[in-house]
């Protein structure tokens, strides 16, 4: 696939959104440790830019159906890649600058994750698409293995305001990088109104019960599963082993059984691959279910790997469907209705988790939550075209 120039730069360019976009909140986090922002601020300028994120996604969806996919991404990485030394500027200073750059970076967070998915179905053909999908999460998630340690070896020669920076030339990559699609849709003479061309995308969601059915899934347990680890496991670590090795050791295992997740799918072609997805995503439930009693840390570390594996089985095959199965002219709508969904219910999941901890105990709240994660994909696994994330049946294979 990387001998192919045009994927070439749709990777690279999509990587470098995708590091940009992990790499601001563990920066901000050593800005907060040097003292030019407090944790306060820190929640705000991460709270403002989720809040551009999810405002931008419906509105590039609907945008990168209407124009060129990689226009979208041009601008949207371009008005991040130029907030980005402003909200740098502010570091330290002025909070309402820091805030205002932050948002617009969220914007152009959001503008881009439609686009790309759009875009990749214009760039590679149909039978190389899952191996496309495979190796831009594995470049993501080894990105996120590597990251943390080379951004704190930065900070030892460079300022957070540099790296700050440094995100902007990641944000401006990814704006200049990708090709041109081979086939971007064809804009009607008439345009209707913003909100009648996303509520088409809805209608074109609902052609396709697989599509609602997975991602009420995904949503279900990104609210509960990936809320409980995220706001349990460090005080799982402490209570159950004394000690935050577990909470490394689980999170370097979670994102190591993505890679394996990742490497595996590259190749892999299951035939019944919309339910071979959807066992992978409830793979995640073993995760809370781990930090219910105090087990062998290998147990939660092994638990947290096979998530990791979980996690990737079915998003490769997830994003490879919508590719093939949406209409190609409102696909970017389709994906940002998933965008939107799976992002926009992280946050609720995250503010409920801790105060339902609290009234009724962490081990109810994590054994809820390990439940949702193994029955929603089931519940998704019941309704048509989930065997295979289609609503054509496959051609039958023939006899050897």
């Amino acid at each position: 696939m990387l001998r192919d120039a045009a994927f070439l730069r749709l990777w690279a360019g999509t990587v470098a959104s995708g590091l940009a976009t992990w790499a601001l909140p563990f920066v901000l986090g050593l800005a907060v440790l040097e003292g030019s922002l407090t944790a306060a601020g820190l929640g705000l300028v991460l709270a403002v830019r989720t809040a551009g994120f999810l405002a931008a996604v419906p509105v590039a969806g609907v945008l990168a159906d209407r124009y060129s996919r990689r226009a979208v991404v041009a601008w949207a990485g371009g008005a991040a890649a130029l907030a980005s030394p402003v909200l740098a500027l502010g570091l330290g200073g002025s909070a309402a600058v820091t805030a205002a750059a932050a948002a617009v970076v969220g914007m152009g967070q959001g503008a881009c994750r439609p686009a790309f998915q759009a875009l990749t179905r214009e760039v590679v053909d149909e039978p190389r698409r899952q191996q496309a999908n495979a190796a831009m999460t594995l470049a993501v998630r080894v990105t996120t293995l590597l990251g943390p340690g080379v951004a704190a070896l930065l900070a030892t020669v460079a300022g957070t305001a540099v790296l700050v920076v440094g995100t902007g030339a990641l944000w401006l990559a990814a704006a200049l990088l990708p090709p041109r699609g081979a086939a971007a849709p064809t804009p009607p003479h008439r345009r209707d109104p913003f909100h009648t061309e996303f509520l088409d995308g809805l209608r074109e969601a609902r052609r396709h019960p697989w599509f609602l059915a997975g991602l009420g899934a995904l949503a279900a347990v990104i609210t509960t599963g990936y809320s409980a680890t995220g706001v349990l496991l460090p005080e799982a670590s402490g209570r159950h082993y004394g000690t935050e090795a577990v909470l490394a050791a689980a999170l370097t295992g979670y994102t190591a059984g993505a890679l394996a997740g990742a490497l595996l799918m590259a190749r892999w072609r299951p035939r019944a691959q919309g339910w071979t997805a959807l066992a992978g995503l409830a793979c995640y439930g073993f995760a809370p279910l781990s930090l219910l009693a105090p087990v062998h840390p290998a147990a939660v570390v092994a638990a947290y790997v096979l998530a990791g594996v979980g996690v990737e089985l079915f998003n490769v095959p997830w994003f490879t469907a919508a590719q093939r199965e949406i209409d190609p002219g409102r696909l970017a709508r389709v994906s940002s209705l998933d965008f939107l969904l799976s992002y926009g219910l992280a946050p609720v999941g995250l503010a409920l988790i801790a105060p339902a901890a609290d009234l009724v105990g962490a081990p109810a709240v994590l054994a809820a939550c390990a439940a949702v994660c193994f029955l929603a994909p089931a519940a998704a696994a019941l309704v048509p075209g989930s065997r295979d994330f289609s609503r054509t049946p496959p051609a039958p294979r023939p006899r050897e």
